[in-house]
C-alpha cells in the first residue's frame, strides 16, 4: 500500500485535507444535487458534522481561479469522473462568521473581519480585473459594505459571476444572543442593524448563496432582508449529505484495517461507536429508507484513539465537543426560560423522545415557545427524527453522548437545591458494578431526593423521580444509564447495562423500578403498589433480551417505593 493516509482530526481546509494526504470521505457526488436544488440556498446541521469541510470544498470545486488544480484536488473523487457545467465558473467570497468577534465593538469587529476577507478576494482575483482593483477595494478601508458593493458592481462590469459561501452564517449572532441579550441581537437582525444590511447586500449581487449555520433563528429575523434562500434542511436528498453512514465508517476501518494499523475487529468497533454517535435522521422522508448517520468528528476522534493506543477511548465524549454543548445550553438557558421549558427537558431526560412538530424558523424572541423551544433542541443536535406520532414528529435523544449532556442539565440543577457529594457516589457506584453492593449508591440518592425540594415543585410524580434517579446513576461510568427500555412487553424505568467494551470486568447488572406516592396513600395502596412492582420486574427480568444486555452479569432486581420525599421500602426482590 503506498503512503497511508491520516485521518482529517482538526481538519477544516478541504485543499490542506488533501495536500496533507489525509482520508476523506467522498461528498462531492451532491454537487448536482445541490446545483439542481437552486442558486440560493439554506441548510441548518448540528455542529461537528463537517459542515466546514464541506464548504471548503465546494469553494475549491467552483473557482476560477483554481481550475488549474482540479485534478491535483479532485482526483479519485466521484465529482472527477462527473464535472458539471458549473465547475470553475465563480469567483468565490468566503465568509467563516464564527471568526467575527461578538465582543467589543460589534460593528467594529464585524467590519474588520468582512474586510480581512474581502482584501484576500481582491488580492486573489486581482488579475481578472482593471488594474488599481486591489487599492481601490483595500482604499474602503474597514467599510465592509461600501467594499462589497464596489466588487459587485465590477464583476458586473466584467461579466464574472459571483459565488458567496457563509459558513456559520449564525454564530456572530448566537454570541450576541448569549453575551448581550434580546435587546442587542434585536438591534442588529431588525430596522437598520448592520446586520441586516448586509443581507441586503447579499440579496442582490450574486449568481449563487450557500449558507449553513446550526439554527434557524437569525435567518428568521432577517427575512425581510434576505428572503430568497430555499431552506433544504429537511429534504431527503440531503438527509445523508453531512456526518457518516455506516458504509462510511466500515470503509475507513476497514482502511486502517489493510494498511496494517488497525488490530480490533470491525463489528465490535462498530458496535461500540453506534450507542455513542450514531442515530440521526434529518429528513421525515427518510425515516424508514435511509440508514442513520454518525457524528463525523466523533468517529474520527474514537478512531484516531484507537490507531494511537489500540484501545477505544474512555472518555467517549471529545472535549472539543463538550464545549459545543455548554455553548448550546448558555443559548438556551437565557432569562426567558421558565419552568416550561425545565418540564420539557426533564420530559425528554425520562422518556428519551417527545412528539412534536418541527418548526423550520422562528424569531429569537419566541424560542421559549414550546415547538420553538423542542425545534432549538433538534436544531442543536439534541433530538433527532425517530417517527410520527400523527401530524408530528418523535424527537428521540439519538445517543448516550447527547442523553449524558441532559443528565449534566439535570444534575446541575438538582446540585443548586442539594449538594451531593459526588466522589463519594463515584466510590460507592464501584462496589455496586464489580462487588453487587448497591445499598449504599442507592441511599444516598434516595436521602438526595428527600432534601431537594425545589426538584418536587417543579413536576411531581413518578417521571420526576426517574429523572432525579437516572441524572444520579448516569455519572457511573461502568454503565449505560437506559431509561424506559422495553423488555418483554413493558418498559422498566431503569436498566444499568453493563459497558463491557470499556469495563470488561464488570460483574453485576440492574433493572430498577421506581414507585411514587402521594403524601396522603395508605398503608393499603403502598402494599398493593409494591406487589405491582414486584410483578413488573419479575417480568421485565423474563425476557431473552434481558440475558442478552446482561452479558454474563449477576442480574439484580431493585424496586424503590417513595412516598412524597420519604422512602418507604427499597429491596432487592
Amino acid at each position: 500500500m503506498s503512503e497511508v493516509k491520516m485521518l482529517p482530526y482538526g481538519i477544516a481546509n478541504f485543499e490542506d485535507l488533501r495536500r496533507q494526504n489525509r482520508y476523506c470521505v467522498d461528498k462531492t457526488m451532491y454537487i448536482p444535487k445541490m446545483e439542481e436544488a437552486g442558486n440560493f440556498l439554506f441548510l441548518i446541521r448540528p455542529r461537528r458534522f463537517g459542515k466546514s469541510i464541506f464548504l471548503s470544498m465546494l469553494r475549491a470545486y467552483y473557482d476560477i481561479s483554481s481550475q488549474s488544480k482540479f485534478d491535483e484536488l479532485f482526483g479519485g473523487m466521484w465529482i472527477a469522473e462527473h464535472p458539471t457545467v458549473e465547475r470553475g465558473k465563480y469567483q468565490v467570497i468566503y465568509f467563516d462568521f464564527s471568526q467575527a468577534s461578538g465582543t467589543g465593538d460589534l460593528a467594529e469587529n464585524f467590519n474588520r473581519y468582512c474586510s480581512i476577507m474581502l482584501n484576500a478576494f481582491a488580492q486573489q482575483y486581482e488579475s481578472f480585473y482593471d488594474e488599481g482593483f486591489r487599492q481601490k477595494v483595500e482604499a474602503f478601508g474597514r467599510d465592509s459594505s461600501g467594499q462589497l458593493i464596489y466588487i459587485c458592481n465590477q464583476a458586473k462590469i466584467k461579466g464574472y459571476k459571483l459565488y458567496l459561501i457563509i459558513d456559520e452564517y449564525d454564530n456572530f449572532t448566537n454570541n450576541v444572543l448569549n453575551e448581550r441579550g434580546q435587546e442587542v441581537y434585536h438591534a442588529l437582525t431588525h430596522a437598520t442593524g448592520f446586520y441586516r444590511e448586509v443581507f441586503k447586500i447579499y440579496k442582490a449581487n450574486f449568481s449563487r448563496i450557500l449558507m449553513m449555520g446550526v439554527s434557524p433563528v437569525t435567518l428568521d429575523d432577517l427575512t425581510s432582508g434576505f428572503n430568497i434562500a430555499l431552506n433544504i434542511s429537511t429534504e431527503s436528498t440531503f438527509n445523508m449529505m453531512l456526518g457518516f453512514s455506516e458504509d462510511d465508517v466500515r470503509a475507513m476501518l476497514q482502511y486502517y484495517k489493510d494498511a496494517g494499523l488497525l488490530k480490533a475487529d470491525i463489528d465490535a468497533m462498530i458496535t461500540e461507536m453506534k450507542p455513542w454517535y450514531n442515530n440521526y435522521c434529518f429528513a421525515k422522508d427518510c425515516l424508514e429508507t435511509d440508514p442513520k448517520m454518525f457524528n463525523c468528528d466523533m468517529v474520527v476522534y474514537y478512531v484516531r484513539h484507537y490507531l494511537q493506543h489500540g484501545t477505544s477511548p474512555e472518555q467517549m465524549l471529545d472535549v472539543n465537543t463538550r464545549t459545543d454543548y455548554t455553548k448550546m445550553k448558555k443559548l438556551i438557558e437565557l432569562d426567558g426560560m421558565g419552568d416550561d421549558q425545565r418540564s420539557i427537558i426533564r420530559e425528554i431526560a425520562a422518556e428519551g423522545k417527545i412528539a412534536a412538530r418541527l418548526n423550520l424558523s422562528f424569531p429569537a424572541e419566541c424560542i421559549f415557545d414550546e415547538e420553538n423551544f423542542i425545534s432549538l433542541l433538534y436544531y442543536y443536535g439534541m433530538l433527532t427524527m425517530t417517527g410520527t406520532h400523527g401530524t408530528r414528529l418523535v424527537l428521540s435523544i439519538p445517543n448516550n453522548n447527547v442523553r449524558k449532556q441532559y443528565y449534566e442539565y439535570l444534575l446541575q440543577e438538582y446540585q443548586r437545591s442539594f449538594r451531593l457529594n459526588m466522589m463519594s457516589l463515584e466510590d460507592v457506584y464501584y462496589d455496586m458494578a464489580f462487588k453487587g453492593q448497591w445499598r449504599s449508591a442507592m441511599q444516598m440518592i434516595t436521602d438526595a431526593y428527600g432534601k431537594t425540594s425545589s426538584v418536587r415543585s417543579g413536576i411531581e410524580g413518578e417521571r420526576n423521580l426517574q429523572g432525579f434517579f437516572t441524572a444520579y446513576l448516569s455519572i457511573n461510568s461502568y454503565y449505560l444509564t437506559a431509561p424506559e427500555v422495553e423488555l418483554n412487553h413493558g418498559y422498566c424505568d431503569l436498566f444499568l447495562m453493563p459497558d463491557h467494551m470499556r469495563y470488561p470486568q464488570t460483574a453485576h447488572s440492574y433493572i430498577i423500578e421506581l414507585k411514587y406516592l402521594g403524601a396522603k396513600a395508605t398503608d393499603a395502596q403502598k402494599e398493593s403498589q409494591w406487589q405491582e412492582a414486584v410483578e413488573q420486574i419479575h417480568r421485565y427480568a423474563e425476557g431473552e433480551r434481558v440475558r442478552q444486555m446482561c452479558n454474563g452479569t449477576e442480574l439484580h432486581l431493585l424496586v424503590v417505593q417513595m412516598q412524597d420525599n420519604e422512602l418507604v421500602k427499597m429491596e432487592e426482590v
